[in-house]
């Protein structure tokens, strides 16, 4: 009797999707219309690429603290001297921007020998940064473009084969990143940092110190290690699924 129900009730429930005009196998693929896996793994992609890209871009690598500097001056006897580093206090460094304030009190900043003049950054270490960083942000930004595009894609093979490659150029996005934050502190050597951070050397800044870009683009890079992990699991439908806290 009460298999006889059920099967009535299954007919009924058919009967009503295809009289409405749908397929018997559009309820459980509508519940797989998008992935939550998927959808986070797309927004932390896009927000990785504009954290990466504004800490590249930003002049504010090595700084030098005018505080400080200004308290160290007034140990100096010598006025001329103390005039000469007050002028030189407020000072940033970037991969392609470098800025300093002005007599004026105006905080001004520059390209590295303006714009097109790549071979005039002060450091080759640093010519060597900036083609890695900006590499490997473009890299990032592709896999990114091609993470939304998985989410207008029905699952499939297609859709899986996309995954798996934005997670590989993720990958090979994070290696070119961090190598360029590695060559970056090579440059501290270079005359023209000298001229201002003082006694600087390879991974020594001397007066000045890490700035705000420096660290947000290492925490960008670091957070963009967990991006093939996601894309793993990104797809719709995977073949052998894994709960999301096992993954984590």
């Amino acid at each position: 009797m009460h298999s006889l129900l059920a099967r009535e009730k299954k007919e009924e429930e058919a009967g009503f999707g295809i009289g409405l005009g749908l397929s018997p196998g559009f309820l459980p693929q509508a519940a797989t219309m998008f992935s939550c896996v998927g959808c986070f793994w797309v927004l932390l992609s896009s927000a990785l690429v504009a954290v990466c890209s504004f800490s590249f871009i930003s002049p504010a690598w090595i700084v030098k603290d005018q505080l400080r500097n200004n308290n160290n001056n007034n140990h100096q006897h010598n006025q001329h001297h103390q005039h000469h580093h007050n002028n030189k206090d407020s000072v940033s460094f970037g991969l392609l921007w470098h800025c300093s304030e002005s007599l004026d009190h105006m905080y001004r900043c520059y390209t590295f020998g303006g714009l097109g003049k790549f071979a005039e950054i002060p450091s080759s270490s640093w010519q060597t940064s900036a083609v890695l960083c900006s590499g490997g942000c473009a890299l990032l930004a592709v896999s990114s473009l091609l993470a939304i595009i998985t989410i207008f894609l029905p699952s499939g093979g297609c859709e899986r084969r996309i995954c798996t490659l934005a997670g590989y150029m993720q990958m090979a996005a994070v290696f070119i990143m961090a190598a360029g934050l590695l060559v970056y502190p090579f440059g501290l050597n270079s005359s023209l940092v000298r001229s201002f951070c003082g006694d600087s050397d390879i991974y020594y800044a001397g007066e000045c110190q890490i700035g705000w870009g420096y660290m947000l683009a290492i925490v960008g890079v670091m957070l963009t290690v967990f991006l093939p992990f996601f894309a793993k699991y990104a797809p719709k439908e995977q073949l052998s699924p894994t709960p999301l806290p096992t993954l984590l």
